[in-house]
């Protein structure tokens, strides 16, 4: 994708998200996400961070979690989410159309960030949203090609990952076939794809994660 189009893409992901926030409960808000730990009010501050980075945040941020980059992103998401409901989704409304993304990252990122994110909030809330597939195979690329910070191709190494609605395939095994969107959150460590996959990949890598 070009640099535009995936802008374009951003800024649209982003903004169906902002609509969907606007629709939850103050239940839904404070509902557990696939992210451990983390709230649906956590994930939704998360994924607006980056376009209203601040260096100075940034350099605080990575002190007070003395390097740790877990620890960084989980203080950061609870620092943002402590503010109220309102505020966090004018966020996406005020910031629409910002490039900015912190210092290391690519334009890909914050792609990858709200696509996988928005899954994060929807689907315990039992909500759907359609993950495109272009712009899934963009964030799945990086995803793959990265050891950091989800470790894809030491996890998933041994399998060969097919994507059934979109020309896209890596790696070399027994065959996980599934959607772009699947497989990406299959990708970023997310279990919850799984009934979307199928082939004898993902039987075997179930046994495997099941200790058979």
């Amino acid at each position: 994708m070009e640099t535009d189009e995936l802008w374009r893409t951003i800024h649209g992901q982003r903004s169906a998200l902002a609509d969907i926030l606007g629709t939850l409960s103050p239940q839904d808000w404070e509902h557990a996400s696939l992210c451990p730990d983390w709230t649906v009010r956590d994930v939704a501050a998360h994924v607006i961070s980056s376009a209203g980075f601040s260096t100075g945040e940034a350099l605080v941020g990575v002190l007070r979690a003395r390097g740790n980059f877990n620890r960084l992103m989980f203080n950061e998401a609870k620092r943002l989410s402590a503010r109220p409901t309102d505020e966090i989704i004018a966020d996406y409304r005020r910031l629409d159309g910002s490039r900015r993304h912190p210092p290391g990252t690519t334009t890909v990122d914050p792609l990858m960030d709200v696509l996988v994110h928005t899954q994060d909030i929807v689907r315990p809330l039992g909500r759907h949203h359609e993950m495109p597939a272009r712009p899934s195979a963009v964030a799945a690329d990086q995803v793959w090609s990265r050891s950091f910070p989800f470790r894809a191709r030491r996890r998933l190494g041994g399998y060969r990952l097919a994507a059934t609605d979109i020309d896209w395939a890596v790696g070399d095994g027994p065959e996980i076939n599934g959607s772009m969107g699947a497989l990406l959150l299959l990708l970023t460590g997310r279990a919850v794809g799984a009934p979307e996959l199928s082939g004898d990949g993902i039987e075997r890598l179930t046994l495997e994660r099941n200790g058979s």
